[in-house]
Formats: structure tokens, C-alpha cells, sequence
């Protein structure tokens, strides 16, 4: 444990729904919902005007409308969160050389790994990031947390969430888990807390009544151990800016092209399978599931989807994949096929104590619209995805707000317009073409120290 307050987490706020309510004028102050918009749909992230009515990742779709009907439902532009995040990434890499992101919208910061570093200067340091991070995204806010481990600085960022910060003085760790709900601990998701609460914990503060050989003979070795020592705030993990691996994946490519859906199911399930197998092998888990199709004449198209938290479960990754394929076209048949997963750290966020095989639909992760990537023809009809970026020859750059029945309504509009018209036009009109999202009007170079 270090003597110092200099291990730094930063969490962007609500990540997805707040860049579409920046890019989106009419969307500001509303409720914004973000994630798969088909009837399996789950949310992936909601505004805090969403939240108000209940509406959480992970949650179905089907509940998030009945809840909060009247918001903004999108499926997403990862596009547009890379950059934003691409921003946030190099203005922390000003603090330190030791930056190591856990996803598009977080990361951990090794302070002490900095030039200088000051521990008395913490406080000021964390106020310039927070007011950088916003100037730099042109209105996105963050959420930062300070302490002596990666644990406590993950925690701490939860504190004055959303859009504030707190900063954990050293020696005074128990006394602020004690009277959290167990569940702040990594790894203790529905299922771990409700056998926990069977034996009487329910705070972090409970934990400390029961041995290590008390917690593993009720979680298991690797579970109990963890929470015994994570609870009582011991945590000496290092910041790990550099990673051996970038993405762990599975691909072969077929010697006949194979058409049949069934039977390229299959193969997707065990190349899901295999990576999932290496990257537990790896001791690492993944956020981003992409699938790798290349068609029988050479062309190759990505699709990927994103969960909340890391994971490294099977179940998760072939359901993930498997989604995937489905939203794939393979009726001319396919040559290639790859699973791989990204957005790579050192620890597991899934409930420690749900089994592999178990397939409840109260423990899904939340799983992001799959958007392709690379593809250069217009999307078809039915591809006018809500959110999307359009530009149309007359009305200029806006977004899809609907689709269906052969037309598609558009609200032309951008970040740096005011609130734009709304218009309905075929799903074909030949001068609508996908769109780009805008850069941020900040340079690289501009970014403050």
C-alpha cells in the first residue's frame, strides 16, 4: 500500500448518452437511452434525466420504454466516443506516463509516475483535469477519484458522482468502506451479494467478522481470498500502462465458402469459446467482443459490442459473438470467420460466485448495438439506425431520429448548431448518405498540461 494519495481514477459521466446530448442540441436535459434497440435490446447507458425514471444499464429495452417512454432511444456511434475518449486519454497522459484505460470512458492514472508529482498539489490537480476534460470534449464531465490503491481511487471516483471528485487520504480506508454496501467490492455482483447476505453481511464492515477460511469455504478459494483482503482496503496492484496483449482473437479461414447460417453458428461458438479459453489463460478479460467476416470476394467488414464492465465468462462472449453473426449478412457466404476480444485489463467485474453456464437474463450484461465498421455502400432501408449520422444534398449534416414503413425522419442538426428541423424522407432518397460525426474543434496540440 503506498503512503500517498497517487493512484488517480477518472470516470466519465453517462459516457454515451452525454456525447449524444452534446452532439445532439435537442437531446440536452432530456432523457437519452443508449444500446440495442432491437426487441433483445439491452440498455448500455442512460442520461441522468433517464435515471430519474429508473432506467439503468443492463436493464431490457422493453423495460427502459415502459419506464421512461418519452426518451431518446439510439443505438450508438462508437465513432464518436473513440474520439472523445482518444482526447480524455491524451490529456491523462500528460499527467503521467502511467495510464492505464480500463475502457472508452475510464482509466487509472499513476500520479507518483509523473514528473514532480506533489501530494499536497493533488487537490488542485484534480480541478484543471476536471475542467480541462470538459473544455477539451466541449462539454463532457467527469468523475475522478484519488487514493492509495487502484481499489479505493475506483470507489472514491463513485463518491461525488456525477461531475465531481473526492480524494482519499491514506489510513483512513476502513473507516470509509465500513459502512458501504458489499457490494462496492469488484467481483461481488447479485449473486455473490445474496449468498453473502445469507450469513449476515451486508456491508464491507461485516466482512471483517469473518476469517479468510470462512469467506473461501463459502465463495471458493479465489473469490473468498479476494474479498477478505479487498474488503479490509488492501490492494497493491500497480497501474500497468503497457500490455503485452492489445486484443486476444481466433479466426480460420474456410477452404470452401461457407453459406449455411447453422453451421457458421457453430464455428462461431467455438472460436468464442477458444478466445474466451485464452484470455482466462491470460489471466486478462475483455470489454469489446468483435466478430471478423471476410466474404468471397476478399471484402472484410467488423462488427463489435461492448459491455459495461470486463469479463472473461464464456457464456457471455459466445452470446455476445453469436449476436454478432446474426445481424451479419452471410447469405453469399463467408471465407473468413474471427472473434476477438479488446479493451484488455487485469480484473474481472462480472459476479465471482454466477457460474459459467448459467444463462439467467437478471445477470446479462449490457450489450451495445453492434455497429459495422469499414463498410462503404449506403446503409439499406432497414439500416437507418437511430442516432446515426446522416448528410443530406439540400438539408445539410443531422441525425436518423426514426425509421420505418420505407421512410426514415431526420432532425437536421449538429453540436455546433442550434435546435434543428425535423423532416421525413424516403429511406431511399438517393441524397441522404451516412454522415461523420464532428471532430472536436480542439487539436491535439492544445491540450494543457
Amino acid at each position: 500500500m503506498r503512503p500517498t494519495a497517487s493512484i488517480l481514477h477518472l470516470d466519465l459521466d453517462a459516457f454515451f448518452a452525454s456525447v449524444e446530448q452534446r452532439d445532439k442540441p435537442s437531446l440536452r436535459g432530456k432523457p437519452v437511452i443508449v444500446g440495442g434497440i432491437g426487441q433483445r435490446g439491452v440498455v448500455s447507458t442512460a442520461s441522468y434525466e433517464a435515471r430519474r425514471y429508473g432506467v439503468r444499464s443492463a436493464m431490457s429495452m422493453a423495460e427502459a420504454r415502459s419506464r421512461c417512454p418519452y426518451a431518446a432511444f439510439l443505438s450508438g456511434r462508437f465513432d464518436a466516443y473513440r474520439a472523445a475518449s482518444t482526447i480524455v486519454m491524451e490529456r491523462l497522459r500528460r499527467l503521467s506516463p502511467a495510464v492505464e484505460p480500463l475502457s472508452l470512458d475510464e482509466a487509472f492514472v499513476d500520479l507518483a509516475a509523473g514528473d514532480a508529482f506533489d501530494p499536497d498539489a493533488v487537490p488542485e490537480l484534480v480541478a484543471e483535469l476536471r475542467a480541462d476534460v470538459t473544455r477539451l470534449t466541449e462539454g463532457l464531465t467527469a468523475s475522478v477519484g484519488v487514493a492509495s490503491s487502484k481499489l479505493m481511487a475506483k470507489i472514491a471516483s463513485e463518491i461525488e458522482k456525477p461531475d465531481g471528485s473526492f480524494i482519499v487520504a491514506p489510513g483512513t480506508e476502513r473507516d470509509l468502506l465500513e459502512p458501504m454496501p458489499i457490494t462496492v467490492i469488484a467481483g461481488v455482483g447479485p449473486a455473490t451479494a445474496a449468498r453473502l447476505h445469507h450469513v449476515g453481511i451486508t456491508r464491507v464492515g461485516d466482512v471483517w467478522r469473518h476469517g479468510e477460511a470462512e469467506l473461501v469455504d463459502l465463495l471458493g478459494q479465489a473469490a473468498g481470498a479476494s474479498l477478505h483482503r479487498l474488503s479490509r482496503g488492501i490492494d497493491d496492484r500497480g497501474v500497468s500502462s503497457h500490455r503485452e496483449n492489445k486484443s486476444v482473437s481466433s479466426e480460420d479461414t474456410f477452404e470452401t465458402d461457407i453459406v449455411d447460417r447453422t453451421e457458421l453458428g457453430l464455428i462461431c461458438d467455438a472460436m468464442a469459446r477458444r478466445t474466451a479459453e485464452r484470455l482466462r489463460k491470460a489471466g486478462l478479460s475483455g470489454r469489446t467482443v468483435t466478430l471478423k467476416v471476410r466474404y468471397h470476394d476478399f471484402s472484410t467488414h467488423t462488427r463489435s459490442t461492448t459491455v459495461a464492465a470486463p469479463t472473461d465468462q464464456t457464456r457471455v462472449i459466445v452470446q455476445m459473438a453469436r449476436r454478432l453473426l446474426d445481424a451479419t449478412d452471410t447469405g453469399g457466404g463467408l471465407r473468413l470467420l474471427g472473434v476477438g476480444i479488446s479493451g484488455l485489463a487485469d480484473w474481472v467485474q462480472d459476479d465471482l460466485f454466477t457460474a459459467e453456464a448459467e444463462a439467467d437474463d437478471e445477470h446479462a450484461e449490457p450489450v451495445q448495438e453492434p455497429q459495422e465498421r469499414g463498410a462503404q455502400a449506403p446503409p439499406r432501408a432497414q439500416e437507418w439506425s437511430p442516432g446515426m449520422d446522416v448528410h443530406h444534398a439540400e438539408h445539410g449534416d443531422g441525425w436518423v431520429w426514426g425509421r420505418g414503413l420505407g421512410l426514415v425522419t431526420v432532425r437536421f442538426e449538429t453540436r455546433h448548431t442550434p435546435v434543428g428541423p425535423v423532416r421525413t424522407l424516403r429511406a431511399d432518397d438517393p441524397d441522404l448518405s451516412p454522415g461523420h460525426a464532428d471532430p472536436v474543434s480542439h487539436p491535439a496540440g492544445t491540450v494543457g498540461g
